[in-house]
């Protein structure tokens, strides 16, 4: 009786390890094989690291506030209710796509194991979903900005690699911005208490020209952004737009 258990408990371990080993393989190549849709392997579009199909399916942003990108229900270009009672400091936010499914999981591999991978597909999508007038808006960009304590221990910063892309494409300066405060997370913090959270956050080296874009891979609370935003403000810039891959609802952040 035992050496029949233990045979099974062999068996059954390596169907585990198959299992594992296979799902590891599964999704290891879905995001990673080059000339192939980054989410279901089929045959991409021209130039585009993605498929038809699945670029449709995508979790887009439709509905959002044009002012802080929230997704909304109803009609789009609708102004939600917090920014008309209090509007944050930057004009306009570009967010093409809700931090969700698929999504979800590129910011994930890009922002925590620096997938080189993942971070093509989210500038790509981003890239997708701007105009050549909104392309051709900025006069410079400022990354926001990870505090160098956790700077090091992540040691990847996500929105600088968006940027300095972006900055290289667009043709306009990136512009230096230093977090000198470590704040705490704004999870659970009401938008008063966000806001002083991050009250002198920032501070930007030298004068910003007067159209400036702030860049970062997703936008949730906008506490964030609305400091830098400030400070770019106080360093020059008279125009803040807000570009980010994707935007969390407010009763998710």
């Amino acid at each position: 009786m035992n050496w029949k258990v233990r045979l099974t408990d062999r068996v059954e371990g390596r169907r585990l390890l198959s299992t594992l080993s296979e799902n590891w393989v599964d999704k290891a190549l879905r995001y990673a094989l080059p000339g192939r849709c980054a989410f279901c392997l089929g045959a991409t579009d021209p130039g585009q690291p993605w498929c038809t199909g699945c670029f449709a399916e995508l979790p887009w942003n439709l509905a959002a506030c044009p002012r802080c990108g929230e997704p909304q229900y109803g009609a789009a270009g609708r102004v939600c209710g917090a920014c008309l009672s209090r509007p944050p400091a930057f004009d306009r936010t570009h967010a093409p796509l809700c931090y969700a499914g698929e999504v979800l999981g590129l910011v994930q591999r890009f922002k925590f194991h620096a997938s080189p991978r993942a971070g093509t597909v989210l500038l790509a999508l981003l890239e997708s979903a701007l105009p050549e007038t909104v392309r051709a808006w900025p006069e410079a960009m400022v990354a926001v900005p990870l505090h160098p304590q956790r700077a090091r221990q992540r040691g990847f910063d996500q929105a600088e690699w968006l940027a300095r892309r972006l900055v290289r494409r667009l043709g306009c300066p990136l512009k230096r911005a230093v977090r000198v405060r470590d704040t705490r997370s704004q999870r659970g913090l009401d938008r008063t208490a966000r806001r002083r959270n991050l009250s002198e956050a920032f501070r930007i080296g030298g004068v910003l020209p007067r159209r400036v874009v702030l860049v970062d891979d997703v936008m949730t609370t906008g506490g964030t952004l609305d400091a830098l935003a400030r400070a770019c403000r106080q360093a020059g810039a008279e125009a803040v737009e807000v570009w980010v891959v994707a935007r969390t609802p407010l009763d998710r952040g």
